[in-house]
């Protein structure tokens, strides 16, 4: 009797292997290019300049910040 006993344990199937995958962010370092600052277009103004100076200096800045914020953001987009 002992030995059906035995007999019957031996027969089970061996547990089947199952993989699973499981996705986990790694962080990565970013390769995004340098952007350097410009010279901006107000940095050499004086107070004796007279207004229409200041006015496309200022005017002058501002096209160049929007670039500057342009090249950051690609910078930025390049690194997600």
């Amino acid at each position: 009797m002992a030995g059906l006993l035995l007999a019957g344990c031996a027969s089970k199937a061996p547990p089947q292997v199952q993989y699973v995958r499981v996705e986990v962010p790694v962080q990565i370092p970013c390769r995004a290019p340098e952007v350097r600052v410009p010279a901006w277009a107000t940095t050499g103004l004086k107070k004796g300049d007279s207004p229409e100076a200041k006015i496309l200096a200022l005017l002058a800045e501002r096209r160049q910040r929007i670039g500057y914020e342009r090249l950051l953001e690609a910078a930025v987009g390049a690194c997600r």
